[in-house]
């Protein structure tokens, strides 16, 4: 990762030994100080970076939704069961509730 990012300022600076600079969504953009300005000179990277473009379809959705319900139902079921054991050790130092 850092070797990217070290490549993507050589490139932004123009060094002759990278390659041209690109922007990319969601990593890097090359901004005006007039854009800038008019954002109130805030530098939140979400501002001018944006996000990646990311394809997803409904039959995606549905498989990632289905797997991901079942691991919350697997694992508000050990929640349940790491809470009964912690009452237990409690109620074993006298301290219920």
């Amino acid at each position: 990762m850092i070797e990217r990012i070290a490549g993507t300022v050589a490139a932004w600076r123009g060094d002759a030994a990278a390659d041209g600079y690109v922007d990319v969504a969601g990593y890097c953009r090359s901004v005006g100080l007039a854009e800038i300005a008019e954002h109130g000179h805030v530098l939140t990277p979400g501002r001018y970076v944006g996000a990646e473009a990311v394809e997803d379809n409904d039959d995606d959705f549905a498989t990632k939704m289905q797997a991901l319900t079942e691991k919350l139902g697997e694992q508000m079921a050990k929640g349940a069961e790491l809470d009964a054991v912690i009452r237990a050790k409690l109620g074993g130092l006298g301290y219920e509730f």
